[in-house]
């Protein structure tokens, strides 16, 4: 797909300095740019690539002064970086409405029903009584079970799998191999040593604008629903158990794990490998820091916590440059003892 540079300016309601009828067709980095892509500036770092980028377009800051003589078409915005995300954003969703119709073998039970405009690609699959509104695209063995609803403007991306039951709103990603509503890890221990499975009757229930990452797993409840709620994004390989509810607009980096019934606030941030045991209640806008171990709830907005096992930052940071210091301090403590 071919667009002027005019046509992306009028897009990101930018200005263009330049040749503004000259086809751009790809996107590109800044230093890897070559005639017939488009770029953009918004780390000063990368500001000599400005000057030697063959890139058609650059999406530069309003009021950028080029130190030198520049030789590609530049479009002045507001802020280019979100610019440069709208664009990609725009490119994504014309790449995305190419798919449309059904390919074949595929299978949608005839208790099932799918809304206009949507796409089912070969060796998916669609269980009963299921319903999914428009707009929906459903690529290559993606597996859709029983009684699952899924909103509009939804993509589910390769050997993605929605489960049973799964409820999942408008404008909503599930990337490859993600597996919405598995049963929940629910085990009763007996008294012969062994454990009788509890069975998981509940659901998952994703609110709208919601990302799920590849490989991730969200279990369905015991009772009741696992919710995510509206806006959440989660990475690659995060582990979310029965029960769990997720606050609105929180976002949870890879190799995280939330343990049963344990709720965390909105606005949120969990970062990579972070842990949470269960039945803890996190506060709105909390930041867990990497590595981090969370076994106490935590009831003070705002706060960010770091260490195994996590406390305030302040605290772990005092603590940290002590710990760093232990061997010197051990070598005075040695001095002192002789001293004395």
């Amino acid at each position: 797909m071919e667009f002027t540079v005019n046509q992306v300016a009028e897009l990101l309601n930018g200005k263009v300095e330049g040749d503004g009828s000259l086809k751009v067709s790809r996107l590109d980095k800044i230093q890897e740019g070559k005639p017939g892509s488009i770029s953009f500036l918004s780390n000063l770092k990368y500001e000599p690539y400005l000057y030697t980028t063959q890139a058609s377009a650059v999406i530069v800051q309003e009021d950028l002064k080029p130190s030198k003589a520049i030789h590609t078409n530049l479009i002045r915005v507001k802020d280019p970086y979100s610019g440069f995300t709208q664009l990609l954003e725009a490119y994504a969703l014309m790449i995305r409405a190419d798919k449309s119709g059904v390919e074949q073998p595929s299978f949608m039970d005839e208790s099932s029903i799918m809304g206009e405009n949507g796409y089912r690609a070969a060796f998916s699959y669609i269980g009963k009584n299921s319903v999914i509104g428009n707009n929906v695209k459903i690529h290559a063995q993606a597996v859709i079970g029983d009684d699952v609803s899924i909103g509009d403007h939804c993509i589910i991306h390769p050997g993605a799998r929605i489960l049973n039951q799964s409820k999942i709103g408008n404008h909503c990603e599930i990337h490859s191999n993600a597996v919405i509503g598995s049963d929940g890890f629910g085990f009763a221990p007996q008294s012969d040593g062994t454990y009788k499975n509890i069975p998981q009757l509940g659901n998952v229930v994703l609110e709208d604008y919601v990302s799920i990452g590849a490989g991730t797993t969200i279990d369905r409840a015991t009772l009741g629903s696992t919710v995510i709620k509206k806006g959440v994004k989660i990475d690659n390989l995060v582990q979310i158990a029965h029960n769990v509810v997720i606050g609105e607009n929180t976002v949870i980096a890879a190799q995280a794990g939330i343990s049963g019934s344990t709720e965390v606030g909105k606005n949120c941030i969990l970062a990579g490998k972070a842990g949470l045991i269960g039945h803890l209640k996190i506060a709105d806008r909390t930041t867990i820091g990497a590595n981090t171990g969370i076994s106490k709830s935590i009831i003070e907005e705002g706060t960010t916590v770091h260490g195994y096992m996590g406390f305030k930052i302040k605290d772990f940071l005092k603590s940290y440059a002590i710990f760093k210091k232990l061997p010197e301090l051990q070598n005075k403590m040695i001095d002192l003892e002789k001293k004395l």
